[in-house]
């Protein structure tokens, strides 16, 4: 793909009775990785020239999880994604306020 395409940045609101958090460590509620992955997912997935760039079988490449998002305070993270010509796909970061909580790459599948 020849054109370069603007990053993108998504914001999302977790409320605290997100279902996710009243089964991830009772008492101590946090959400779950793979949550944050299918909301970078879902949002890159949303956009038409990611989505073709991606394909219908993205592969995690990488993720790093930095920080526990628990449902206390703001509970809205942003999502930061950005197309990468050389992989093949993508880099994304998950925030919550100035904190990086999560960040890594979406890439196609190979044939």
């Amino acid at each position: 793909m020849s054109a370069v395409l603007p990053p993108i940045r998504v914001q999302r609101e977790l409320p605290a009775a997100h279902p996710s958090f009243a089964g991830h460590f009772p008492g101590q509620p946090l959400l779950p990785g793979v949550v944050l992955l299918a909301e970078v997912l879902e949002a890159a997935l949303a956009e038409t020239a990611l989505a073709a760039i991606l394909g219908p079988a993205p592969v995690l490449a990488s993720a790093k999880f930095l920080a526990p998002v628990s449902p206390e305070g703001d509970a809205a993270i942003v999502l930061s994604i950005e197309f990468q010509p050389l992989a093949n796909g993508l880099r994304f970061e998950v925030q919550r306020g100035t904190t990086s909580v999560a960040r890594g790459q979406f890439s196609a599948r190979q044939a």
